[in-house]
């Protein structure tokens, strides 16, 4: 059998050299063509940085705004208060996200806040050791976020009815064990903890940090966080595979209740006082907080790094509304826009008007271009 070698090359089986493709180097091996350690790292880098990449441009947005409208804010003290009120934010918000992750919402954080630096500062006011104090102010906000939890998961309770009750329920019971007076708070271990400062850092940044890093290992590395995520993507599928959906669900609202008694702490060591109307409004700090850095509403999204971005964008604002002496009943009118906008911006309608305004600007740059250079060969010629 003749086989015309000018058509083929050399048959298959053959043992004849057919060589390496044009291009390529003879010596590489397969190994060698893939990508080194370091391009490997730096893809995981861009990879991880990339999802938050507009909220470093919207902070540095805001940090612009506010050095240009006051001179007062890029000073040292002013940006550590942007940095503490930031902090109780973003322990709030880590909350809210866990919550919201599943498709949930907790209305109820900021009474909690309350009814925890209450709690905290009527025990230290009567000598208590101060581990007691600590242990039962979290012990009341994870109560709290155990019967959030139940309604909505075992009483398909809507999350909204469920939270917005015990709103009111923390705060009144807030009110009934302050009773009417302001109960002030002098130990200074529990001040120095939760207020005070370790290296130059005030220890509330410290504290919002390792909030962020834990929440961050638990949704990432661990299967419950995994879960979260599958149940916000899809709760029928999530139940049908058989996953453990209601105990994740529940331990997300005790987690977003015990994250709120923390920051209760934390306000209460920075007014060194305890007080019913402490944390008025913190639900909605921490729900916008949680919007602007990317987690949707229905669930299945986010982080809690991006959350905590997105508290840090929220005291920002807040603070430049503060040093222009904005009304307090204006910057609500201002964070509700915040919100719609950071909703509209993270929704899919959202995302498709933003790459479909990439599009269009790369084709009239593209076009420019072409323009120019047809341009240039014509003063040429």
């Amino acid at each position: 059998m003749h086989v015309d070698m000018s058509q083929t090359g050399s048959p298959v089986g053959s043992g004849a050299a057919t060589g390496p493709p044009a291009g390529r180097d003879p010596d590489a091996s397969p190994r060698s063509q893939e990508p080194s350690g370091a391009r490997r790292i730096g893809g995981s880098l861009v990879g991880a940085i990339a999802p938050r990449a507009y909220l470093i441009v919207v902070l540095a947005i805001v940090v612009l705004v506010g050095t240009m409208s006051s001179e007062f804010f890029f000073t040292e003290r002013n940006l550590l208060a942007v940095l503490v009120t930031a902090s109780v934010i973003a322990v709030l918000a880590v909350g809210q996200f866990h919550v919201m992750v599943t498709g949930g919402i907790d209305l109820s954080v900021g009474s909690v806040v309350a009814l925890s630096s209450v709690v905290s500062a009527l025990i230290l006011s009567r000598g208590s050791p101060l581990i007691l104090a600590i242990v039962a102010a979290l012990g009341v906000g994870a109560l709290c976020g155990v019967v959030n939890g139940v309604l909505v998961v075992y009483g398909r309770v809507a999350a909204f009815i469920a939270t917005l009750a015990m709103l009111s329920v923390a705060r009144g019971l807030a009110y009934i064990i302050q009773q009417d007076r302001l109960i002030p708070i002098s130990d200074r271990t529990f001040l120095s903890i939760f207020s005070g400062r370790v290296a130059g850092i005030p220890a509330p940044v410290l504290i919002a940090l390792l909030v962020m890093v834990l929440s961050a290992i638990v949704m990432s590395l661990t299967p419950a966080g995994r879960r979260l995520y599958a149940f916000g993507g899809n709760p029928e599928a999530a139940r049908l595979s058989g996953l453990p959906v209601n105990r994740d669900v529940l331990m997300a609202y005790v987690t977003s209740a015990t994250l709120a008694s923390i920051a209760g702490l934390m306000l209460a060591a920075q007014l060194r006082q305890g007080s019913a109307i402490t944390g008025t409004g913190y639900e909605l700090d921490s729900i916008a907080a949680a919007v602007v850095g990317g987690t949707a509403l229905m669930g299945g999204t986010g982080d809690p790094v991006r959350a905590v971005l997105g508290a840090l964008v929220i005291a920002a604002i807040s603070n430049i509304m503060d040093i222009r002496g904005i009304a307090a009943e204006a910057q609500l009118i201002v964070q509700g826009g915040v919100i719609v906008l950071a909703v509209y911006v993270t929704s899919g309608s959202g995302t498709r008007a933003a790459r479909a305004l990439v599009r269009r600007i790369r084709r009239g740059s593209g076009a420019s271009r072409r323009q120019r250079a047809a341009t240039a060969a014509a003063e040429e010629g």
